[in-house]
């Protein structure tokens, strides 16, 4: 190998050497606080809500405050303590065995991080309700949305935002539609298809509309992105696992869900005689 090679193959990395880049902004010693354009000391704290400036960091885009009450209210709605969703299950878990709360409530956050339920949810509910849109626009039924949708899974209703295991309806998208009219949002183009689609899955298979739905339709009106939307719910179910947490550590240690053998239902092979001793 030559040495032109070699500096040839390394020059990605020789840029970025010694430096760090940001567009986002940062700490200019005796000048001030940057962030994305915005002297932060005098231009957001004081003047900016947390969750304005919570989603500047994860977006780049500073909401106004009609949206940004709205994006506080929807954190409140999905994130409750009960310790036996997973998130939160995890943060009582760290509290039984005496973890520090932060790493507690950062190890329950990360079990929100799933394809099932929290904060990535959004990234395929988003998705849908966007390609559902424009699919209706080119002059697709709603009915053949969603036929072509149950195509993908043998003929059953699995669309993200559109179904509710043990319980039928949404008690948080009731409350955040709520919401929504009181801070003066108006229902758009995809929070209508979102309810015309919910409207045929009741009929045909007693499905409905739930908060994942809601809020990916909502973000959409916004003109959120799939990605955008994750972001900005990052830390979406943490005030729920800290409260579950905070539930659990004044207790004795080890008490939180203990178990014996026989409560686990083992389904496994049968015994069967293991040799008194190896060859």
């Amino acid at each position: 190998m030559s040495l032109n090679q070699t500096k040839q193959d390394t020059a990605l990395w020789d840029k970025y050497r010694a430096k760090i880049y940001s567009k986002r902004g940062g700490w200019r010693i005796g000048k001030g606080v940057y962030n994305c354009g915005y002297d932060m000391m005098n231009e957001l704290v004081g003047e900016k809500s947390y969750m304005q400036v919570m989603f500047l960091n994860a977006t780049g885009r500073l909401p106004d405050r009609k949206l940004a009450d709205w994006l506080e209210a929807v954190h409140i709605c999905l994130s409750w303590p009960d310790p036996r969703i997973w998130c939160n299950h995890i943060g009582a878990l760290g509290g039984t065995v005496r973890a520090s709360v932060v790493s507690a409530t950062v190890a329950g956050t990360l079990a929100g991080d799933s394809k099932a339920y929290g904060q990535k949810t959004l990234v395929a509910g988003v998705s849908f309700i966007q390609k559902a849109l424009a699919a209706y626009n080119d002059g697709i039924s709603v009915e053949e949305i969603i036929s072509g949708e149950c195509a993908k899974h043998g003929g059953k209703p699995i669309i993200m935002g559109f179904a509710r295991p043990i319980a039928k309806g949404d008690e948080r998208a009731e409350a955040m539609a709520r919401v929504s009219k009181l801070l003066g949002f108006s229902v758009g183009p995809h929070m209508k298809l979102a309810y015309q689609i919910e409207d045929v899955l009741s009929r045909d298979y007693d499905e409905s509309l739930n908060i994942c739905g809601f809020v990916s339709a909502f973000l959409s009106d916004q003109n959120m992105t799939p990605e955008g939307a994750y972001q900005a719910f990052a830390l979406l179910v943490s005030s729920g696992v800290t409260a579950c947490y905070l539930d659990v550590v004044g207790r004795p240690a080890g008490t939180f869900s203990p178990l014996q053998c026989e409560d686990i239902e083992y389904q496994g092979a049968p015994a069967r005689a293991l040799p008194v001793s190896c060859p």
